[in-house]
């Protein structure tokens, strides 16, 4: 044994400890497996009695235009092929139209009015149409970044800056996770036809600063769905349990020597990686899922799709995953636009429908956030005569469940889409109501990092009231 002499006073307590923590793992790795406790957060409670316990966001990655989808706009089709207004555009950022003459685009599909609330969008969306008395559309969100990769940042972190902690690794750090045998803050990515099919980095769901088993985990839609998952020919439950019980033995040792908390990182993530073996197989087996569920979603087993993430989703919620977040790929529209943005709106259609349907009848909608929306929109002005640039001055999202006032719109953008002009909501705010309805104050909950107190907000973000029950 390693003489105290050579140990730090911290590290001395914490091997003190280690009998309590051997304890634990004892019991972790007892007979009963849901007897282990949740991943913990770092906040003994709520801030204030939450609206929501848990969040699926629904990221519509590439940009998807808003008017196409929830801001339809008459005037710009009387201005189709005209030039836009230079007192809108003179001065503004643009992506990749900076020097070539603006003309106005119209909108390429029609709208019409959904639900008792007649709220107005896309007649490509029939079916989340049925649906439109649960959903409040923001129109006037605006971002800093108008480029894929710091846009997505912006909307996952707060910051263009990479490095910095997600959204969801800052819920779990708040709150911790209600599951027992799953990661608190799960990814899943899909894509499909029409768009530009651009990858979407790691990092987008890392924990940045925070200790890393706050972060997301990756869940594959097609062929096994964490990697390494399935043991290799000829190890048993038995072996991978002594390895996993030896290994984190060392690594209880060094932690007492050194006390990393990177190392009881390791320790909980070998532990979770454990017990994902028997749990992931169990998740993403739908044999047990009704044939009405299925026609609901309107997707395969394993299929990868939009819609099978979206059930996948369903269930990580039912299994007390704290934050999933779906990435949907290919809105990206440059050129062709309204081919593409068809496709992708028959890919989410009857998903986002069918995901707030189970919910509903699952009487899970009430404590369930859902929010779908992209990194930003697309311009009011043509790109090659058949797409639209990036936009962050004024784009859609709409947000359901969990404390969200139903069938009511909130915010504006201008005659033509180009700014939002009433109530903008910035991607703070967004985060800064997000977190509010969890039961966090975003200005309490913070970490500190490098010297200074850092939080998902920055130094921004206020709660959007008025779209609050």
């Amino acid at each position: 044994m390693t003489p105290f002499s050579n140990m730090h006073r911290r590290a001395f307590l914490a091997r003190a400890s280690y009998g309590v923590g051997a304890a634990a793992l004892a019991r972790l790795f007892g007979n009963d497996v849901q007897a282990a406790a949740g991943l913990p957060g770092i906040l003994a409670g709520s801030h204030h009695a939450p609206k929501a316990k848990r969040v699926i966001f629904l990221s519509m990655a590439g940009g998807p235009s808003h008017l196409e989808t929830f801001d339809y706009k008459p005037e710009l089709a009387k201005m189709d092929g005209k030039p836009m207004p230079e007192s809108m555009t003179k001065g503004q950022q643009i992506a990749q139209l900076q020097g070539q003459a603006l003309k106005c685009f119209a909108p390429q599909h029609g709208f019409q009015k959904y639900g008792k609330s007649g709220q107005e969008f896309s007649s490509l969306l029939p079916l989340l149409g049925t649906m439109a008395d649960e959903i409040c559309i923001i129109r006037s969100v605006v971002s800093e970044a108008i480029n894929h990769d710091p846009a997505h940042m912006f909307m996952n972190t707060g910051s263009q800056i990479a490095g910095r902690p997600s959204m969801g690794a800052w819920t779990t750090y708040g709150l911790g996770s209600e599951a027992h045998n799953l990661p608190g803050f799960m990814v899943l990515t899909s894509h499909g036809r029409g768009g530009q099919n651009q990858p979407i980095a790691a990092r987008q769901w890392a924990g940045g600063f925070l200790p890393s088993r706050f972060q997301g985990v990756h869940l594959r839609g097609k062929g096994d769905p964490v990697m390494y998952l399935t043991p290799p020919p000829g190890v048993t439950a038995d072996r991978q349990l002594d390895v996993v019980k030896s290994i984190n033995a060392l690594n209880g040792e060094h932690d007492a020597m050194v006390h990393d908390p990177e190392i009881a990182t390791r320790i909980a993530q070998y532990e979770m990686a454990f017990k994902m073996q028997a749990s992931v197989p169990d998740l993403m087996d739908l044999s047990k899922e009704p044939a009405s569920i299925m026609g609901l979603y309107g997707c395969k087993p394993g299929d990868g799709s939009f819609a099978y993430n979206c059930l996948i989703a369903r269930r990580l919620a039912e299994r007390g995953v704290r934050f999933i977040q779906l990435y949907h790929k290919d809105w990206d529209h440059h050129g062709g636009i309204k081919e593409g943005i068809a496709f992708k709106a028959e890919e989410i259609d009857r998903a986002c429908m069918a995901l707030l349907t189970d919910l509903k009848q699952r009487d899970m909608l009430k404590d369930t956030l859902v929010i779908w929306g992209g990194e930003f929109g697309r311009t009011p002005m043509s790109q090659g005569g058949n797409g639209r640039d990036h936009h962050n001055k004024g784009f859609s999202v709409w947000m359901a469940g969990g404390g969200i006032k139903p069938g009511i719109s909130f915010g504006a953008t201008d005659e033509l889409g180009y700014h939002a002009v009433q109530d903008p909501v910035d991607v703070h705010d967004l985060h800064a109501t997000m977190q509010h309805l969890l039961g966090i104050d975003h200005t309490r909950l913070t970490y500190r990092f490098q010297g200074r107190d850092y939080r998902l907000t920055d130094i921004k973000g206020k709660v959007i009231k008025p779209i609050l029950t």
